[in-house]
């Protein structure tokens, strides 16, 4: 007695994503670098020295104002500590 033995059936795989279609690559980029000139030294549309208050001066105007008054309000507090350090001392020695 023979069994006949049945084929296995395997499930089909299915992608349910769609593979984008490969694009080919375009020559219109090569052509626009295959265009480069050579170099050529091009004059400044300003000097380089020239004074001119921009924005930016601006605001290193004022980062400086604040810095400046900052090490001055510091100094202030140094010597008014080192004013009741020299005192405290004082009163130590007349002790």
């Amino acid at each position: 007695m023979a069994t006949k033995k049945a084929p296995s059936k395997k499930a089909p795989t299915k992608t349910t994503a769609k593979s984008s279609p490969k694009k080919k690559a375009t020559r219109a980029s090569a052509k626009k670098t295959a265009t480069v000139q050579s170099f050529k030294v091009v004059k400044d549309a300003q000097p380089f020295v020239t004074f001119k208050i921009t924005r930016q001066t601006l605001y290193w105007l004022i980062l400086l104002a604040v810095i400046t008054i900052s090490q001055l309000w510091i100094l202030k507090l140094q010597i008014e500590i080192s004013a009741l350090t020299d005192a405290i001392t004082a009163l130590q020695l007349d002790i």
